[in-house]
């Protein structure tokens, strides 16, 4: 037990949580990515943790000076007046002085000199935390990359023989001296920054590891916000048989009794078949059981959602405002798979919802940040995250059949799917109608009909089956001599 691990928490919840629990004390760990990701002030909420904690913290910079740094800092709410700073960046006189060297040419810069500031400054306040940023000022300073080498290695094993928990920036760069900070560093923080958004990953962390992968990054004015990918927990509760019924029984009857809790369904159809209004159904019946659904949107604004649903006769405004249901509207582009991921599952936990509706697929494709191979992936993980806590779920699915055989989903992903109700335009006779059947359901019977399918101002209606009229699905109904619908 004397041997045992101590680890001290950076204050980035969940980039501790990457890190099985923080940093191990007495290590250096390497920040690496390129300009704009955010690795100073990765580093800054480093020390500002520290500080909070009545800990002492060294800022060791070269590139900003104090007052730059303090600002920079500031405008994210983050106060480091109370850190020692070491500036090893040249004042304004070298450039106008009579200089017979240049501060990044390490033939010409005395090694030494610098070495001793250092220590001078650690020794003086014994800090618990230093940030060193960037870490390539100490690769200038060496004559020789083996130079660097040791001279990086003794300066590991004097900060470890203190305690000392070093953070360490460079800009990521191919080259023999990366890989050799790399080598030598017990941990290694990547961040990135790209058309899929911000990411991070831990791709090193000696003695304790790491949850592996890339994860999702905000910076907002806040400061850093990590957050984990979701990964499924092992669920073996046996399968909860409860329905989630829709509140109209032709509806309910074609579900076989309604969809069952821990399911997810699919509502596909084309553009204007009424999915949205089919899902609210189901919200709002589920809001008036005290199941405190919520309905995630990602394709329309929630003051108009709320005015077509009213307009219908679904009382979704009144539950809203009584605290039934909950409606949130996701902005494009504004976070990551892992952030809204974090958000819905948040909501299960302190809310008791049973039942979430995502509206819809194609939204949540645009509007989320990454590519769409990732982004199925990570919708197939909070699915199966909600479906392991006996959630229901509804995806809205936008398929291009407007007529004919309906696509279980656009997008590839049917196999997440339990349960897949349809709807789809029927033309017989010269009039544009709609019908509506299951096309799958996992657990349970359902019926294998297509029933006439309205949306009136007084809501949903769901007529007999149409058998009156074969073909349907092959895109080619024509009448029969059947009994009229």
């Amino acid at each position: 037990m004397g041997n045992a691990l101590r680890t001290v928490e950076t204050g980035i919840s969940g980039l501790d949580g990457l890190l099985n629990g923080g940093l191990v004390t007495g290590r250096l760990y390497l920040v690496v990515g390129r300009p704009g990701t955010g690795k100073t002030l990765l580093g800054m909420e480093f020390l500002r943790t520290g500080l909070s904690r009545d800990e002492t913290v060294l800022f060791i910079h070269g590139e900003e000076t104090e007052s730059e740094i303090l600002a920079n800092a500031s405008s994210f709410g983050i106060d480091l007046e109370d850190a020692t700073f070491l500036d090893l960046g040249p004042d304004s006189d070298f450039f106008d002085g009579d200089q017979t060297y240049d501060l990044v040419d390490a033939r010409d810069i005395e090694s030494e000199q610098f070495i001793e500031e250092i220590r001078a400054a650690i020794e003086e306040i014994n800090p618990d935390r230093i940030l060193l940023d960037p870490i390539s000022q100490l690769q200038y300073i060496e004559p020789s990359e083996y130079q660097f080498r040791k001279r990086l290695i003794s300066f590991m094993r004097f900060l470890k023989g203190r305690g000392t928990t070093v953070i360490a920036t460079k800009t990521d760069e191919k080259s023999r001296a990366d890989d050799e900070v790399r080598s030598l560093s017990d941990g290694i923080v990547e961040l990135e920054r790209g058309s899929g958004g911000r990411r991070i990953t831990v791709a090193k962390h000696r003695g304790i590891g790491q949850r592996d992968g890339s994860h999702g990054l905000e910076i907002r004015s806040s400061g850093f916000e990590v957050y984990p990918s979701l990964v499924p927990e092992h669920s073996d509760h046996e399968f909860d048989p409860g329905q989630t019924p829709s509140g109209i029984d032709a509806l309910d009857s074609l579900l076989g009794g309604g969809l069952e809790r821990g399911t997810a369904t699919f509502i596909s159809g084309p553009t204007g078949v009424g999915k949205t209004t089919t899902g609210t159904q189901f919200l709002s019946a589920a809001a008036e059981r005290g199941a405190n659904p919520v309905a995630y949107l990602f394709e329309e604004s929630p003051k108009t959602y709320i005015h077509r649903s009213n307009e219908l006769g679904i009382p979704i405004s009144r539950q809203q405002t009584e605290g039934k249901l909950a409606i949130e509207a996701i902005e494009p582009l504004a976070m990551s798979a892992e952030e809204f991921a974090q958000r819905v599952m948040s909501r299960i936990e302190t809310e008791g919802t049973e039942l979430v509706m995502i509206d819809g697929v194609d939204g949540y494709k645009l509007s989320i940040q990454g590519e769409e191979p990732v982004l199925g992936r990570k919708l197939h993980a909070l699915i199966r995250s909600l479906k392991n806590r006996d959630i229901a779920v509804l995806l809205l699915d936008e398929t291009d059949q407007v007529t004919g055989m309906p696509s279980a989903s656009s997008a590839n992903i049917s196999y997440i799917a339990d349960n897949i109700l349809y709807l789809n335009y029927v033309e017989t006779g010269g009039e544009l109608r709609k019908g509506i059947g299951v096309l799958k359901k996992r657990a349970g019977n359902f019926e294998r009909t297509i029933r006439d399918f309205e949306i009136t101002p007084d809501g949903i209606q769901v007529g007999e089956p149409l058998t009156a009229v074969q073909g349907i699905l092959e895109g080619t109904p024509h009448r029969t001599d059947n009994v009229s619908r």
